[in-house]
């Protein structure tokens, strides 16, 4: 059982009850042993996605993250991909390391866990699809910030295991290792993982109120996979529905809380550095903005989960908690 206690934005206050049912890759470096559950613990993260650019933006949703984490405390970043605009980066000397990560986040000193967003795979999206996210993987090893061991991995922190996705491979399917292998790969890791709390991130969404919008239905498109995202609709309810508890992703440039389907909370926080509008697809949100640039700050303490949303000024926007009782 999952239950959430309160939510607010800055016009507005409700407090409701939901109870939610519950319906290879290559190996990833970090994994931990079977042992015993891990239950307790205080584990805390920024999310944030499509941030790439090295434009003012960037930096003002950095600052806004320094300012919070240092009020709060941030132990990482999940980093949800188009990590570079608009076309990824050639090699581990590329110039973009420093203009569109190293200098916006020089003062921040904690990790950046990161995934793979289109964008990253070259030529806008399109371009040599196998190879171009090598730098990425590479540059876990030059930097004592970035961290990309895989295409996609776990790491665990106290009574959290994460999961980063590459949507792309799953949107794609047979580029490098796609749906099928990471499904496996996802569901041996979960069954592997002692611990309370399990999130997965990713770039592409599940549910998204913007200009991309659900999957299976990607840009209003339907029936045309690579196009419409069948692949990731059918990932997301084979392997995350349920199992996961949390999914944050980008794609999307805005801030959205979805209300909770499947028995998973879907969250967008895509607005790293710039902005696309929500397009009214009717998909039931808790909260959603396309007037700010921001991220959202977690902070899971034993079995309850808070999260805000802030904007580049270090404004709240939203609240939320969720607690699981089972």
């Amino acid at each position: 059982m999952v239950v959430r206690f309160m939510a607010f934005t800055k016009r507005w206050v409700a407090c409701s009850v939901f109870v939610l049912g519950c319906g290879g890759s290559e190996k990833p470096v970090e994994t931990a042993e079977p042992g015993p559950s891990v239950v307790e613990g205080t584990v805390r993260f920024v999310a944030l996605g499509d941030a790439g650019e090295g434009n003012a933006g960037q930096y003002a949703v950095a600052a806004a993250m320094k300012d919070i984490c240092d009020q709060k405390g941030c132990d990482f970043a999940l980093y949800l991909g188009d990590n570079f605009y608009n076309s990824g980066v050639e090699s581990v000397d590329d110039e973009q390391w420093q203009e569109k990560f190293e200098l916006p986040y020089v003062d921040i000193d904690f990790p950046f866990y990161a995934a793979l967003g289109n964008h990253d795979y070259g030529s806008d999206g399109l371009g040599d699809i196998y190879d171009q996210p090598d730098p990425q993987i590479a540059y876990t090893e030059e930097s004592g910030k970035w961290y990309m061991p895989a295409r996609s991995y776990r790491k665990d922190e106290q009574h959290l295991s994460v999961f980063a996705l590459d949507t792309n491979a799953i949107l794609w399917d047979t580029v490098w290792e796609g749906a099928e292998a990471q499904g496996a790969w996802l569901d041996a890791e979960l069954e592997d993982s002692p611990n309370l709390w399990r999130i997965a991130y990713g770039h592409h969404p599940y549910l998204s109120n913007g200009r991309h919008g659900n999957a299976g239905s990607y840009e209003g498109i339907e029936g045309v996979p690579i196009l419409s995202g069948d692949t990731v609709k059918d990932f997301m309810e084979s392997h995350v529905c349920g199992q996961i508890d949390v999914y944050f992703s980008g794609h999307d440039h805005n801030l959205q809380w979805l209300e909770p389907s499947c028995g998973t909370e879907w969250v967008v926080s895509g607005a790293g550095c710039k902005l696309t509008g929500l397009e009214g697809r009717g998909t039931p949100t808790f909260f959603e903005t396309d007037t700010s640039l921001g991220f959202v700050w977690v902070e899971i303490v034993d079995n309850t989960l808070s999260a805000i949303f802030y904007d580049d000024q270090s404004t709240p926007l939203y609240e939320t908690s969720v607690t699981k009782l089972d």
